[in-house]
């Protein structure tokens, strides 16, 4: 049976990052559009939202897990982040293991916050760390001292969160080993369960993109991401982290399950502006401007800008894309003959282990991570 996720999307950031091109909007910037979206009155429109799926929607299935991403949620009061949760508990309901998370900067949220979000059913946090080089933190224009992490986290566990992450970024221009090693020696300090890290990307349009197009930055090497990927495994491999998907490590149990549905292309809600959903092959997406956005739930209407219905080929080619990012592996059933044929190649190489490809399945070795995206292109031939 296929599972239910919802997907809350928070587009408010105190500032916006250099390097960011997420769906986000500072209080100024909704000020410059014209909108009476702010903090406050989100969330109101958020529960409409919820109320009109759900009106509309005769899926009965219980949510399994929920996210809430942004941007970032804790800049939502948290009162008001469990009240949207128990809007969900009310129109859906929640199994009764439902993990539910939020994102979080670490200078986003005080310990009283943090108590409200455990009582009313929070049951995880992911907080945006980055880095602990105070250098690293600055090209990155992020707002929090490295210090401010670990006390935000120590207030977690106090307050009865099951779950912590961090969230990492590698290969900045200006990091080095060393400071990337030091971050990672303050990752084992601290009582996390999970690790992100995610290599930096300059995505075109944002502030980063513009600094390295003048010069001013440079580029990040691909070489260098790689060498820091390697320093990243052997290191939280220490701490009894495991790999569970590409970017992603945890502790025994400490997998985030909403993550996992989407690698496995389960099925889930998308809420908010720009929030994408599927549901069995159908992939939807609201209109991205919150102004806009606002403008459909006010009006009683659906928030989608379109959809898509993705043919027999293009679901297959989503299967092999995101299962073989899993530890668990993607299934050589899923595959063509040609993919087949690569998958062969890709153990010969060292691309693949060949004793889960001889168990029928297709599971990435540590260079076949490094390679992940051109393998997919391969197999997928």
């Amino acid at each position: 049976m296929r599972t239910l996720s919802a997907y809350v999307h928070i587009p408010f950031c105190a500032s916006r990052c250099g390097y960011c091109d997420f769906n986000t909007y500072t209080a100024a910037e909704l000020q410059r559009d014209g909108t009476s979206i702010t903090a406050q009155t989100y969330p109101d429109r958020v529960i409409a939202e919820v109320n009109w799926l759900r009106q509309n929607n005769d899926d009965n299935r219980e949510i399994s897990t929920v996210f809430f991403g942004g941007g970032t949620p804790t800049m939502i009061a948290a009162n008001n982040l469990v009240r949207i949760l128990d809007s969900l508990k009310q129109t859906y309901g929640l199994a009764k293991d439902a993990e539910v998370t939020t994102e979080a900067n670490p200078d986003s949220v005080t310990k009283q916050d943090l108590e409200t979000l455990v009582a009313g059913g929070f049951t995880r946090i992911s907080f945006g760390h980055q880095s602990s080089a105070a250098n690293v933190l600055a090209l990155l224009e992020r707002t929090h001292t490295p210090g401010r992490t670990w006390e935000a986290i120590r207030d977690a566990r106090a307050v009865g969160f099951e779950h912590v992450s961090v969230d990492l970024i590698y290969g900045t221009p200006g990091e080095t080993d060393e400071d990337l090693s030091a971050t990672l020696a303050e990752v084992s300090q601290a009582y996390v369960d999970h690790v992100s890290a995610y290599s930096l990307i300059v995505e075109p349009g944002t502030r980063l993109a513009a600094r390295v197009a003048r010069g001013e930055v440079a580029s990040p090497s691909d070489d260098v991401a790689a060498h820091r990927y390697g320093i990243i495994e052997e290191q939280l491999t220490q701490l009894g982290m495991t790999w569970y998907e590409v970017s992603n490590w945890a502790k025994p149990n400490g997998e985030c399950r909403h993550n996992i549905a989407y690698w496995r292309n389960q099925d889930w809600l998308g809420i908010g502006p720009g929030a994408h959903a599927h549901t069995n092959g159908v992939r939807s997406w609201n209109l991205k401007h919150p102004a806009a956005w606002a403008g459909r739930i006010d009006d009683e209407l659906s928030a989608a800008a379109d959809s898509e219905t993705l043919t027999a080929e293009e679901m297959q080619h989503e299967e092999i894309m995101l299962r073989l990012r899993l530890r668990e592996g993607l299934p050589l059933t899923a595959l063509a003959d040609s993919g087949l044929a690569q998958a062969k190649l890709a153990v010969s190489q060292g691309l693949l282990e060949p004793e889960s490809f001889d168990q029928g399945t297709a599971v990435l070795t540590f260079q076949g991570r490094l390679l992940a995206d051109g393998l997919v292109a391969r197999l997928w031939a």
